[in-house]
């Protein structure tokens, strides 16, 4: 018999919800405490799997296995991540030298007290300001015979594409509102069906307005893209990251399960199929695929959704991100993708249990 399933990838690492991995009958106590503990907390998500595991240890004679909770890495503080970036020679310009071209008023906005202090993304938006409007007065001065003033313009303009890079992660990806993105909420038991697309629409816009900036095309709407960035702070990565990190500290528990009770015997021998192999076969199709399998399947088509624009940042980016980001970026993904892979795994486990029952 077959069951649908959800892909994925490696191992799982799990830490106990207190002290070391208990044994014996030590266990048992615990595996008892945590169900009791976490029905007293009401329906947060957790019932299906409670209610599976129950099933699965009364049909299988086999005690529950304590749930261990997994360690989520958390996101880097923006000031952890910053890029310093040198600030380049325009400070020094005669500011009068430039007078008649537009970029004069972005010069003065950049050296002004409030420039210097500007949040990462303004300080983004008056670069990207500069790179569009410098060629046009580097011309100017050139043919005004004032190479000494052009020579300078033209080296900050070649200093801030260079720069631009580490400029848009500063503004992005090691922003507060990435970090903020990635900050656990409260998981409701209709995770994920009470989400909405627009971070996803966010995640996407930026996406698309760092792709056109390194590109070479620097126009920015910088209300627009301050909101943007509003709204994907709100959003729910590190919901997302708890509600599979939940999915798969639950079915491993029901790994460990199987995996004790094929331990102990076969649960069908040759010539000899209990009651008990219908009853798990019922199980499995009434709770797992039944109910836990649906969420299962709406939590992955979240995470294809909303963190596929975030990848893609990521590798628009990969030049700029710095080694502490790289290492979160690493241990997070593996996580995720271990946390996807949980009903899979799952599903394994059945069939392994079950292959003495339908051989031959």
């Amino acid at each position: 018999m077959g069951y649908n399933t959800i892909i994925g990838s490696t191992a799982i690492e799990m830490v106990a919800i207190k002290g070391t991995r208990p044994t014996g009958s030590a266990r048992v106590s615990l595996a008892a405490l945590v169900l009791a503990v976490t029905a007293c907390q009401g329906d947060d998500g957790q019932a299906p799997f409670r209610n599976y595991l129950t099933r699965l240890g009364r049909v299988l004679d086999t005690p529950v296995p304590a749930v261990y909770a997994a360690v989520l890495p958390q996101a880097p503080r923006p000031a952890q991540l910053r890029h310093e970036l040198p600030p380049g020679k325009l400070g020094t310009l005669d500011f009068l030298a430039i007078s008649g071209c537009e970029v004069q008023v972005t010069i003065g906005k950049r050296n002004s007290s409030l420039g210097r202090m500007a949040k990462e993304s303004q300080r983004l938006l008056l670069e990207l300001e500069y790179l569009a409007l410098a060629p046009e007065c580097i011309d100017y001065q050139r043919r005004q015979g004032r190479s000494g003033v052009a020579d300078t313009l033209e080296q900050a303009w070649q200093l801030k594409k260079q720069q631009l890079p580490a400029l848009a992660f500063n503004a992005t990806l090691g922003s507060q509102e990435y970090r903020d993105f990635w900050r656990r909420r409260s998981l409701e038991a209709s995770y994920p069906a009470s989400t909405s697309s627009s971070v996803i629409t966010a995640l996407e816009a930026v996406n698309a307005m760092v792709r056109r900036w390194l590109s070479g095309d620097y126009r920015a709407d910088n209300l627009e893209f301050e909101i943007l960035l509003g709204e994907i702070a709100t959003g729910d990565g590190g919901t997302l990251l708890a509600a599979l990190a939940r999915q798969g500290e639950w079915l491993a528990s029901a790994d460990r399960l199987l995996a004790d009770r094929m331990q102990r015997k076969p649960l069908c021998t040759p010539g000899f199929r209990p009651d008990a192999a219908d009853i798990l076969h019922n199980v499995v199709v009434k709770y797992f695929i039944g109910e836990i399998q649906p969420a299962a399947a709406a939590l992955e088509r979240r995470r294809q959704q909303l963190l596929s624009p975030v990848a893609l940042l990521e590798a628009q980016l990969s030049s700029a991100l710095p080694n502490n980001y790289l290492e979160w970026q690493g241990r997070r993904e593996a996580l995720l993708g271990d946390f996807a892979a949980a009903p899979k795994r799952h599903v394994e486990q059945i069939m392994a249990i079950q292959a003495p029952c339908t051989a031959g």
